[in-house]
């Protein structure tokens, strides 16, 4: 294993190659990753109330809480080490990783009881806990394989394995809602997506499985990891365990408004950012030892996403409530919109700062990412629990505003460290943005709310976007856009 991986090391040039091959396989893919997650979402929230959404938001956010401890950073720890992984530091990793798995299933096992009784949770909701648990533990087994595919930066197969269990989960869990199943449809779709996902990882990146524990190698690896993780556990603190806690203020009807408003606030983000993430990462850490090359990036990235995104937040603002009252059994969804704007909103702040955190912590400053981290998380618990209390799930959503508001300190931060420039970054896509949402608003008045009309300035207001960006980049979009062409044919 370790000629091989050395064989798959790769230099700066190749770095910039694969990133390029890496962002538009994973992009190209996430388009038909999101379709169908899009129409997946769509149907569950046309087959389930508020009150089952929000059933299977809550429990997934309580395992989701696990995910966060179950490696203590060693798998980010090995995608950022500069040398090739060993034999022993992979399997070290693996059952550090398996222990924390295990002693975290217990604890759940333990506590059990208490939860059904707390959160009131019925019999379906304990089998859909329970599988979700299980999803955990087949997630775990996937980590190692994981980590070398992105270390070959080899993300068409991670994308491809992300298509079929997309389709997996979403295609069972429709028909068994359309099929009545109710909340227990979720519980089937993932364990089947579960196990589909181990095989088709280990089909693509076997590796000696094995168990080890070789201190000197956890030992560096952990110098880093600790520190990465110490984030992401700031992280579920400040998210996922507030929506837990949110659950007992709101009401499980109130978290799934709130769930539907977080889903599809985010959706631009999961189709465009994630994938970026994915490639950056890995490809910032090679880059940290030129500062020339990590600007560039960086302002590449930084555009791409913007691109891409401001224009979708913008339509969704506008075509939002127009959409829903065109679809009558969607209506049950209209006392949302408010929560919806306002988790917009925090998506566009996400939508700049997530890349400036990735930065940071692939050059190895994860204590400034701690740093801002507790500053968002001290923010979230001070402001969602009171907004909560005073304006209900609508209050939650305007404290997400306002801790996005925030992430200027993030920006100023990450500029100190790194000399990019971010208003070149994103000025043309947000003027072009703004052009495209008054032709939609003057067009809107005249080609009426029908599903022709909505199209029809949709794709206008599409053409006057690119447009605008077209003409405002010049001869340097295109060619980007050829490379993406050529890179997406090469993948």
């Amino acid at each position: 294993m370790e000629n091989e991986n050395q064989s798959i090391e790769v230099d700066l040039a190749t770095v910039k190659q694969r990133t390029i091959r890496g962002v538009t396989a994973l992009t190209g893919r996430m388009v038909v990753i999101q379709i169908i997650s899009f129409l997946g979402f769509f149907l569950l929230t046309l087959f389930l109330g508020p009150a089952e959404f929000g059933l299977f938001f809550a429990v997934s956010e309580l395992v989701a809480i696990l995910g966060y401890f179950s490696d203590i950073g060693l798998a980010a720890a090995l995608i950022q080490k500069k040398e090739t992984p060993e034999v022993q530091e992979v399997r070290s990793t693996f059952t550090i990783q398996q222990i924390i798995v295990l002693s975290l299933i217990l604890i759940v096992y333990i506590l059990s009881p208490w939860l059904k009784n707390y959160y009131h949770i019925g019999n379906q909701g304990t089998f859909l806990l329970w599988a979700l648990i299980a999803g955990f533990f087949l997630a775990s087994l996937k980590t190692i394989p994981s980590v070398l595919l992105e270390r070959k930066l080899r993300f068409d197969l991670l994308a491809f394995i992300e298509i079929v269990e997309t389709i997996i989960f979403y295609g069972l869990a429709v028909v068994l809602a359309w099929k009545g199943f109710g909340v227990i449809s979720y519980a089937w779709a993932v364990l089947t997506r579960g196990l589909v996902g181990v095989i088709l990882v280990y089909s693509f990146s076997p590796w000696p499985v094995g168990l080890a524990f070789e201190r000197q190698s956890l030992k560096h690896l952990l110098k880093f990891g600790v520190p990465y993780q110490a984030n992401s556990f700031l992280a579920v603190i400040k998210d996922r365990l507030m929506n837990v806690v949110l659950w007992k203020i709101i009401g499980v009807d109130g978290v799934g408004i709130l769930g539907w408003a977080q889903k599809w606030a985010q959706m631009p983000l999961r189709f465009i950012m994630d994938s970026v993430m994915k490639v950056t990462f890995p490809a910032f850490s090679r880059m940290q030892d030129n500062q020339e090359e990590l600007k560039k990036a960086i302002e590449k990235t930084l555009f791409f996403i913007s691109l891409l995104s401001v224009p979708i937040f913008a339509g969704m603002i506008l075509f939002v409530k127009p959409i829903i009252l065109l679809i009558p059994k969607y209506g049950k969804w209209e006392v949302a919109l408010i929560s919806l704007y306002f988790y917009i909103f925090n998506s566009f702040w996400a939508a700049i700062t997530t890349p400036l955190t990735n930065a940071l912590s692939a050059i190895g400053k994860i204590k400034t990412v701690f740093k801002l981290m507790v500053m968002w998380t001290i923010l979230t618990w001070i402001l969602y629990p009171v907004m909560a209390v005073k304006f209900g799930y609508n209050g939650v959503a305007l404290a997400s505003a306002l801790v996005g508001l925030s992430s200027l300190v993030a920006i100023w931060t990450a500029k100190k460290a790194i000399d990019f420039n971010l208003w070149s970054s994103i000025n043309k896509p947000l003027f072009a943005s703004l052009v495209m949402s008054l032709f939609i608003i003057f067009l809107k008045p005249i080609l009426g709310v029908s599903v022709f009309g909505i199209l029809s300035i949709i794709t206008a207001s599409a053409i006057i976007y690119f447009g605008i960006i077209i003409i405002t980049t010049g001869p340097t979009f295109l060619d980007d856009v050829k490379k993406i062409f050529l890179s997406l044919k090469k993948s």
